[in-house]
């Protein structure tokens, strides 16, 4: 008997730790949205365009997404170092561009993904994804945008721009990247 129930234990903590791991985000569209290929390189311009979500989706704040349109360049990707998530001045004149188009654009919202590179667990980069994504909008908030303008959500390493193991192909992968939600008007 206490041979079963030893096997028992250790076959449901195999199966519980075999369980697909689902990354964690602040908005419940993730788990709808596609996977990219494997060739994402090859997919997506070097500048990302700035992109509407899906209709119907709920955003981190509760409310539904409007319709999709494509904004292509409107803002580019800004990088992190390293394991870092503080806002480098490369960055401050793109997130300066993100706020001047949200007040001149008050009916508009936007949408924050932080990113990494592929290096560590896929929960760490969840966790460091959010808190680059944070960052940005704690930036975009100081500079006059309200903050229930400003969304984020953190994909960790699970949408990479660039899929080789170099330290350029990492440092492009550190990013947030910039959505917008578009608002009736």
């Amino acid at each position: 008997m206490k041979k079963f129930l030893m096997v028992a234990v250790i076959l449901g903590f195999a199966f519980w730790g075999c369980a697909e791991k689902k990354p964690v985000a602040t908005l419940p569209q993730q788990e709808e949205m596609k996977q990219p290929s494997q060739n994402v390189e090859a997919e997506r311009p070097k500048q990302t365009p700035a992109r509407i979500p899906e209709e119907g989706v709920k955003t981190e704040s509760g409310e539904t997404a409007p319709k999709e349109v494509e904004l292509p360049g409107l803002f580019k990707d800004i990088h992190f170092d390293y394991d870092k998530y503080e806002i480098r001045e490369d960055a401050k004149i793109t997130l300066k561009a993100v706020a001047d188009y949200l007040i001149k654009n008050p009916a508009n919202k936007i949408l924050i993904e932080g990113h990494c590179d592929d290096r560590g667990t896929s929960e760490y980069n969840l966790g460091l994804g959010d808190r680059r994504a944070r960052s940005a909008k704690d930036y975009i908030v100081s500079l006059g945008v309200p903050s229930a303008r400003v969304d984020v959500i953190s994909y960790g390493k699970e949408k990479p721009l660039c899929t080789e193991h170099t330290e350029d192909c990492w440092a492009r992968n550190r990013r947030a990247h910039f959505v917008i939600l578009k608002g009736k008007g």
